[in-house]
């Protein structure tokens, strides 16, 4: 198994952190103008096309070992659950408060991480990990007087993407990030499209847009080459560094989500909500100091 290097998974977790709000404001953008199970499934054929000629002209591979296929299986089913529970969350919820209400993630990933994969978590990490689930529970309360039900759905792609995570960190050690992501997208096509093609059968609609709809288009590519190098990135930063390590970085995605959040929609979190993000923040910047400290030492 490859050494870990936190700081350059840290590093690289930061720029998932910028990425995956821009695709999740993209998939906002989008969200009602097209059916849920079709915007999944373009997403994913947005990442087939873009990285299966990179495997083929790099000389890569898609011949996995066994145990890496039946891993990717189960990483895909994971991918597809969460992001379809993200993007509906995100027809009813602002972004920054949807990804904030995520943030429960890294709690249940510490927890994971140490109960499965055997990954120290120290009292400190585990504390200020505590600290930002409170902070999470306090952007909850405003949303889910606002919306109702739909305000727990980033609790749901919490626990998935939790999972997803701990199954990537098995995979990131078994082969190259770009192939375990061809892989994904083409078991994701496998699987969607034939449930689209069902579905557009039985309610005789057309699964995609009009080409005359270039806006549409253009902001689905986006989402697809956004969402594909996000999850690249995220993989790569897993290879260097243990879920645990990473899981409390992640919570710089909500000062990114929510600038992002009031430049293209005007969407600002309430006092209550604004409160919790800070609470999430300051736990999530804690480990990074924390983190850099004991590299240093060692």
């Amino acid at each position: 198994m490859q050494s870990d290097r936190p700081l350059a998974g840290i590093a690289l977790m930061l720029l998932f952190c910028l990425l995956a709000p821009l695709a999740d404001s993209m998939a906002k953008l989008i969200g009602a103008q097209i059916a849920l199970l079709s915007l999944v499934t373009l997403r994913f054929a947005a990442q087939a096309v873009i990285l299966l000629p990179v495997v083929w002209t790099t000389g890569r591979s898609l011949r996995l070992p066994p145990r890496a296929w039946r891993l990717s299986l189960l990483r895909t089913l994971l991918h597809i659950a969460g992001i379809a529970l993200m993007f509906l969350a995100l027809r009813h919820l602002p972004l920054a408060e949807a990804i904030a209400i995520a943030y429960v993630m890294p709690f249940i990933l510490l927890l994971l991480g140490r109960l499965f994969l055997d990954e120290e978590v120290g009292t400190r990490r585990l504390g200020a990990c505590v600290v930002g689930f409170a902070g999470t529970l306090m952007v909850v309360q405003p949303s889910f007087a606002n919306v109702g039900a739909p305000a727990l759905l980033p609790l749901g792609v919490a626990v998935i993407f939790a999972l997803f995570m701990l199954v990537t960190r098995q995979l990131s050690q078994m082969a190259d990030p770009i192939e375990l992501q061809a892989v994904s997208g083409l078991i994701a096509l496998a699987l969607l499209l034939p449930a689209v093609a069902l579905l557009s059968a039985i309610d005789g609609a057309p699964a995609l847009p009009a080409l005359s709809q270039t806006r549409l288009w253009g902001l689905l590519a986006a989402l697809g080459a956004l969402g594909t190098l996000s999850h690249l990135v995220m993989t790569w930063a897993l290879r260097f560094a243990p879920s645990a390590t990473l899981a409390p970085v992640q919570y710089l995605e909500i000062p990114f989500a929510t600038l992002i959040g009031l430049a293209v929609f005007g969407d600002f979190p309430n006092g209550l909500a604004l409160g919790g993000i800070a609470v999430t923040m300051g736990a999530g910047l804690y480990i990074v100091l924390r983190e850099r400290a004991l590299s240093k030492a060692r």
